[in-house]
């Protein structure tokens, strides 16, 4: 499966974002879903496949402590094209069970806690939602943090048995911007707060001018640990 991670990302280097998508549904009909974040970049591939199918498959992950401005995003992007964006959402017993034994504000006492935060609210949910599937489209883009530079426009995940397709990889974070304002995409009304990367309101702030995109990002960790676990891979 490397083998044809590497034939896709040579392929998908000559095509541009909506070919990417076009072909991907093309090839791997009723196997592709996209993970959104509701961030910038996920509003623009969801815009994206809406031009592409009536239908795309769509989910986000709950994690149940989400900002209330992510919750309302949901909702307008439902309405605006038409769609249903699958909520998933994390065991209750094994939320209980951690935060009993760890506390409910955990991830402030090691990255240990954290991960293990991460793992129970977000990859657990996430290995769930892309059972079944060939194709996993993400909007991950190269220069968003040092654990994303370098990374191809297709891989293999071999923890989640899926190729992941990240079809925005060399986009800057203008060509976002400008494609959200030119076609009109409602996009988290946070970002106009200083907030460019969200996820958990607890372990998400605004960042300062000048500051790196994801330094909002459990901002009390080195960079090199500011992954949740979704989107860990091996670089060679």
């Amino acid at each position: 499966m490397e083998d044809k991670a590497i034939d896709y990302h040579q392929r998908f280097t000559k095509m541009t974002p909506e070919e990417i998508l076009s072909w991907v549904l093309q090839q791997h009909p009723g196997k592709a879903v996209f993970s959104s974040s509701m961030g910038a970049e996920d509003q623009v591939i969801t815009h994206m496949l809406c031009g592409i199918t009536s239908k795309p498959s769509i989910f986000t992950l709950d994690t149940g402590r989400l900002f209330y401005e992510t919750y309302d995003l949901i909702d307008k992007t439902n309405k605006r094209y038409g769609i249903i964006i699958k909520v998933m959402f994390p065991d209750a017993g094994q939320v209980e069970k951690m935060v009993n034994e760890k506390g409910i504000n955990l991830f402030y006492d090691s990255v240990e806690n954290r991960k293990l935060c991460c793992n129970v609210r977000k990859i657990e949910p996430l290995k769930r939602a892309l059972k079944g599937n060939d194709i996993w489209i993400t909007g991950l883009r190269s220069d968003q943090s040092l654990t994303r530079n370098g990374m191809p426009y297709a891989q293999w995940d071999a923890g989640n048995n899926i190729l992941k397709v990240n079809p925005l990889l060399n986009w800057s974070e203008d060509q976002v911007w400008d494609y959200i304002h030119a076609h009109k995409v409602p996009y988290n009304t946070l970002h106009d707060k200083g907030y460019p990367s969200l996820g958990c309101k607890p372990c998400t702030r605004a960042i300062e001018p000048g500051e790196d995109i994801r330094a909002g990002r459990w901002w009390w960790e080195q960079p090199e640990t500011k992954e949740c676990g979704l989107h860990q891979s091996r670089r060679k």
